[in-house]
C-alpha cells in the first residue's frame, strides 16, 4: 500500500490507497482546494449512491454536475524542464482534464479511490511524469491502462482510417509538438461529418467519449467532449473554449459536429 498527502485548506489528509501502483515517492503531495474536495464528496456520496453500476447513466449524472464550470486552458502542471505535479482542480476545466475527473469518478467510491483512478486515467503505468502523460485523446484507447475502446467503426460504416505520425511536427523539421515526448504512428479511424447523420446518432451511448478528429499533423483530435442523449435530443457535453461559452456547456451535437471534419468515438470499459 502507497500512501499520497493531500493538502485541504494548508492540512494534511493522508489518503491510503490499496493497491496504488504510481511510481511515486510515498510522500508525493496532491493539493486539494476545499472547493475540489466538497464537490468529490458530493458526487461521491450524493450522486453516484443513486446512479446505479451502468457506466453511461453515471457519466451521465457526474458530467452534469460540471455544466457551468469555468473554461481553463493548461490546467496540467509540468513539462519537459519542470516536473510533472498531479493536479486535482475543479475550479476551472479544458476539454481533457473534464474527461479525465469524469470517467476518474465514475470508478470511485471515496476520495482515495479517486486520486488512485485519476492517475491510471491521466497516466500511463499510473506513473506520475510528463512523458507518461496520456497526452493524445486515442491514448486512452492504446496506452495501458486503457480507459475505453474505440467504437468508431461500430458507429458507423463510412468511418475513414488514416496512419498518423502523433506528435510529430507538421514543417518538415522532423521536430515534435510536445518536447520530450516521442512521436507515435497510429491508425486513427474517424467518422466524416458528411456521414454523420441520425442512424450513426442511434449507435452512440450516453456516456461516450468524442473527440474532434483533426487532418492537422501530428494531432488526432482538436477538442473532446462526451456524447449525451437528452429529452431535447443529444448534446455534446464539453468544456468548451468558444467565446461564446468559455465554460462546461451542453451543445448540440449535430450542430457542432457537423461544423468539424469528423469525430472518433471511444467508450469506456
Amino acid at each position: 500500500m502507497k500512501k499520497v498527502i493531500a493538502l485541504v485548506s494548508g492540512l494534511p489528509l493522508m489518503l491510503a490507497l490499496s493497491g496504488f501502483t504510481t511510481r511515486q515517492h510515498p510522500g508525493d503531495q496532491v493539493t486539494l482546494d476545499d472547493y475540489t474536495r466538497h464537490k468529490i464528496e458530493f458526487i461521491e456520496t450524493r450522486i453516484l449512491k443513486h446512479a446505479g453500476h451502468e457506466q453511461g447513466e453515471r457519466i451521465r449524472n457526474i458530467s452534469a454536475n460540471f455544466l457551468g464550470t469555468p473554461y481553463v486552458a493548461h490546467m496540467l502542471v509540468g513539462s519537459a524542464t519542470a516536473p510533472e505535479q498531479l493536479v486535482i482542480d475543479f475550479r476551472g476545466l479544458d476539454c481533457f482534464t473534464y474527461l479525465d475527473y469524469v470517467e476518474a469518478l465514475r470508478k470511485s467510491d471515496s476520495l482515495p479511490r479517486f486520486v488512485e483512478n485519476l492517475v491510471r486515467t491521466r497516466y500511463a503505468d499510473g506513473k506520475v511524469s510528463y512523458t507518461e502523460r496520456k497526452h493524445f485523446f486515442t491514448d486512452w484507447a492504446h496506452t495501458q491502462p486503457l480507459n475505453a475502446r474505440d467504437v468508431t467503426t461500430q458507429a458507423s460504416p463510412r468511418a475513414t482510417t488514416v496512419t498518423k505520425i502523433l506528435n510529430a511536427q507538421g514543417d518538415g523539421s522532423g521536430g515534435t509538438l510536445i518536447p520530450s515526448v516521442g512521436k507515435v504512428e497510429r491508425a486513427i479511424t474517424y467518422i466524416p461529418s458528411e456521414w454523420i447523420d441520425d442512424a450513426v446518432v442511434s449507435r452512440l451511448k450516453t456516456g461516450d467519449y468524442i473527440g474532434i478528429y483533426t487532418p492537422a499533423e501530428g494531432l488526432d483530435v482538436t477538442h473532446t467532449g462526451i456524447f449525451i442523449m437528452t429529452d431535447k435530443g443529444p448534446v455534446l457535453r464539453n468544456a468548451s473554449a468558444r467565446e461564446a461559452n468559455h465554460k462546461v456547456v451542453d451543445s448540440p451535437f449535430m450542430d457542432y459536429v457537423k461544423k468539424t471534419p469528423g469525430i472518433v468515438v471511444l467508450r469506456a470499459i
